[in-house]
């Protein structure tokens, strides 16, 4: 697998120009109001992905560009859908205050509708990365937190990332949100330990919240199985047991 390395040059002196890490606000305005000016396929991945350069006031920033029509079909998740999962895992992460996926929009463009993700400035390597993906810590856990109830699909050592300000980040969530359980992850150290208590309360809250954008888009089963994942974590209060048969992700790196 290819270390994820995007960034944009001035095309006229080659240089490489600088990305600020952006608050959510301005990412937003960034990802809504911005105009895609270049695309560039991102080489590798099963379904097409594009790097896009988005010029907004003056400044270009880079994203992650997916759209609908280069979605390869599943067997297990409805064609057309993808776009819409990476964006409910940003309301999910959103709403719960976690912010651990990068701000996310649907919205129209080069080929067609899709998804548009800011990219996140970020260590590109690092010694000892499984060992820090593997630690213990309310960072790791959030994200570990999130995977049980998006019911994420495919949380690879690769779709972890540290920002450039040393804040834990996961990308890559097409493949969440499904009826059946799905969960597979290479984050283990969490199995049937308690779920820690600010986490659990982040969940109730959640809970009483009105989650509208969200729920959009999602079927009805899938929703309710989302309630339900939340409900009976929230209930137990601790993490299930994992099956190393089923709960590895395809390709585990």
């Amino acid at each position: 697998m290819p270390e994820l390395k995007l960034e944009l040059r001035n095309p006229e002196t080659g240089e490489v120009q600088p990305l600020r890490e952006l608050e959510r606000a301005e990412a937003l305005a960034v990802l809504t109001h911005g105009e895609i000016v270049a695309a560039e396929l991102v080489p590798w991945g099963s379904n097409h992905t594009f790097a896009v350069a988005i010029q907004h006031e003056n400044e270009q920033h880079l994203g992650i560009y997916k759209p609908t029509a280069g979605e390869r079909p599943l067997h297990d998740f409805p064609f057309g859908t993808l776009a819409n999962r990476e964006m409910a895992s940003w309301l999910l992460s959103d709403g719960l205050g976690w912010d651990i996926v990068p701000p996310t929009v649907l919205r129209d463009g080069p080929y067609g509708e899709g998804s548009v993700q800011i990219f996140v400035p970020h260590i590109a390597e690092f010694d000892g990365d499984e060992e820090y993906w593997g630690a213990d810590g309310i960072a790791n856990e959030r994200i570990v937190l999130f995977d049980h109830i998006a019911n994420n699909a495919d949380r690879k050592l690769t779709h972890c990332l540290v920002s450039a300000s040393g804040k834990p980040f996961g990308i890559d969530h097409g493949l969440t949100f499904h009826a059946e359980p799905k969960l597979r992850t290479v984050m283990w150290q969490f199995v049937e330990e308690p779920i820690h208590p600010d986490l659990l309360g982040d969940l109730r809250r959640f809970l009483e919240e009105d989650h509208a954008e969200l729920k959009a888009l999602l079927n009805k089963e899938e929703w309710e199985a989302f309630i339900n994942r939340i409900d009976i974590l929230v209930e137990q209060q601790r993490y299930p047991a994992l099956d190393p048969r089923f709960n590895i992700p395809y390709g585990w790196w």
